[in-house]
């Protein structure tokens, strides 16, 4: 079992409009080249999202797409399940036929285990994962900010530093 990139493309390109949508309509030109996310590709998932309620499209000079639900409304299984994203343990799909059309010996086993992944990520919402990449957006400035601050001294500038020194405490 494993999540394709249709669900993790979706999911990605979801907090980085969550991250800009008090700005106005966001392209997906702009989404396309901040995540490296095939235009083409964003198109048809966006496509998908605005068809099951998750964001809007505004036509025009300006346009691009909003958040249509509020975002601690959205959670990450509704951003994959609007993408038609199979998370599926089993080899079955959930049909009970995966031993000559009988369940096998762990079905149940893998069901559960798809109640959980589901469970999960219905817990997390768009707004708790836009908030920890603006908090590391945040650190990362305040981080390039003090290596700014930080300035390299050269040896001669060190000598002359002392020497003015020594000659003020004279």
């Amino acid at each position: 079992m494993r999540l394709t990139t249709k669900g993790r493309f979706a999911v990605t390109a979801m907090i980085d409009l969550g991250m800009r949508h008090q700005r106005g309509p966001v392209t997906l030109a702009g989404i396309s080249e901040r995540q490296r996310i095939s235009l083409s590709y964003l198109e048809q998932l966006f496509g998908r999202l605005r068809r099951q309620g998750i964001v809007d499209s505004v036509r025009g000079p300006g346009g691009g797409y909003t958040l249509a639900q509020s975002m601690v409304d959205i959670s990450v299984a509704d951003i994959i399940r609007a993408v038609d994203e199979p998370i599926d343990a089993t080899q079955c799909g959930g049909l009970g036929n995966c031993h000559d059309d009988r369940e096998c010996m762990t079905h149940d086993l893998w069901m559960s285990l798809n109640a959980r992944i589901y469970d999960y990520l219905d817990s997390v919402n768009l707004d708790e994962l836009v908030r920890v990449q603006l908090e590391k957006q945040a650190e990362g400035v305040i981080s390039v900010h003090k290596h700014e601050s930080r300035r390299v001294v050269g040896s001669a500038e060190l000598k002359t530093g002392m020497a003015n020194k020594a000659a003020v405490a004279s």
